[in-house]
């Protein structure tokens, strides 16, 4: 894409109504714009990594044998009222001039199990997973920290069906496969733990995948034996750390990112879906539910991976791979080459052609979006016929033959 055409602007100044790392960087690389507290428009840039966040979710999803829905936003009370939960608190209400009520979903259990019902008789139907990527609402009082508290955001929900709790514990330990996987593919593995925490009314345990970072709201005691952790809140139910025995003595703050909990036949009961076993007899069906937060964890990621010029972002969720600036005329006709290459290798770039930036605000720009790989083309290194690429994530520069970058762009684009 050229820089020209994108009609979004990186600011010179962060902005300053947002105290968070994640949203301050967010909307002065031009990757999201606040519309008011707690909800913000995904520009061109940030929804092509909101995108890919998604995919990576997506593919691990299906992998486990997820199949992929989307569910409406806007849902019937009464369907809350079956379950007790028309009178949460962080219920958003509407309702039509002829009196009917509605809700706007801040999550799906009251979607997908009449959904499912009118699917599944049988024993043999079962095991069963559904997901979605959906908007969702939520009635916060307290917006803030960015991404991490907001009233409208995006998520992915999953929710599995079983005939029995083995079959349960069996999906419920891939999903935590899973989300790992994920969480590594977006370069947030090493600091993010597997946590333990209160099931409420469904369960004695859930679990939560809490990140690292000093704008976490949450506090994890965090056991070095087993890379897992025990959330503060939740202590008096594990003092030790429940894998091990051992005691869990290092604590940080983190951020939710994800949870993952049983649902029992909570749900299942309140809408009467029943399958019939092997002897033709009504058998109740056991449920989970399995949540991340796509947004959540794009605002994670910010967090994580910035410095004083910007961000940093990784090359599995970053817009583009390469941020590619031709300087003088020379440079200037030699990236025109190098940008039509590029294209026609498929390598995902974004070329600063502009006539009114000065080489300053380029480099400038391309530190702040964050974008792994930095290449200019100058009438400099042009009389070496060399280029200079930098490496965002150290910030190290190099000069290459141009030859060799071209005839072997896989070794650079990483």
């Amino acid at each position: 894409m050229r820089r020209s055409q994108l009609f979004t602007k990186a600011f010179r100044e962060p902005p300053s109504d947002e105290e968070s790392t994640n949203a301050r960087l967010l909307m002065q690389a031009g990757y999201v714009q606040k519309l008011m507290s707690g909800v913000y428009t995904f520009l061109p840039l940030g929804l092509l990594t909101l995108r890919k966040i998604e995919n990576i979710v997506r593919e691990e999803m299906n992998r486990i044998g997820g199949q992929e829905v989307l569910m409406p936003a806007l849902h019937p009370i009464e369907h809350y009222e079956k379950t007790g939960r028309a009178a949460i608190e962080d219920l958003f209400h509407t309702q039509l001039s002829t009196g009917s009520r509605f809700v706007l979903g801040q999550s799906h259990e009251e979607v997908v199990v009449p959904m499912v019902q009118k699917f599944i008789q049988s024993y043999r139907d079962l095991p069963l997973a559904v997901y979605q990527i959906q908007t969702k609402f939520r009635n916060e009082l307290r917006a803030k920290s960015g991404l991490f508290r907001g009233r409208e955001f995006i998520m992915k929900d999953l929710y599995s069906f079983h005939s029995s709790e083995d079959d349960f514990e069996s999906y419920y330990k891939k999903v935590q496969y899973a989300y790992r996987t994920i969480f590594s593919h977006v370069g947030i593995g090493e600091k993010t733990f597997l946590t333990y925490a209160s099931g409420g009314t469904f369960s004695k345990i859930s679990h939560e995948f809490q990140t690292v970072a000093e704008a976490g709201e949450d506090i994890i005691a965090i056991c070095n034996y087993c890379h897992v952790a025990i959330n503060e809140q939740d202590r008096s139910l594990f003092p030790r750390c429940p894998e091990c025995d051992q005691d869990p003595q290092e604590t940080k703050k983190s951020i939710e990112i994800a949870n993952i909990f049983p649902l029992k036949t909570r749900y299942t009961d309140a809408f009467g879906l029943t399958v019939k076993n092997n002897a033709g007899e009504d058998q109740k069906v056991i449920m989970g539910c399995y949540g991340i937060g796509i947004s959540r964890l794009m605002g994670a990621i910010a967090e994580l991976y910035n410095d004083k010029n910007g961000l940093m972002l990784p090359k599995s969720v970053a817009p583009f791979s390469l941020y590619l600036i031709g300087l003088g005329k020379q440079g200037g006709d030699e990236a025109e080459k190098l940008y039509a290459r590029l294209q026609k290798d498929d390598v995902s770039v974004l070329y600063d052609d502009r006539s009114d930036a000065s080489a300053g605000e380029k480099f400038a720009d391309a530190d702040l979006l964050g974008i792994p790989q930095r290449v200019v083309v100058s009438e400099k290194t042009l009389a070496e016929r060399l280029c200079e690429i930098k490496d965002r994530t150290t910030n190290v520069c190099s000069l290459v033959p141009l030859t060799d970058f071209i005839n072997n762009m896989s070794l650079y684009v990483r």
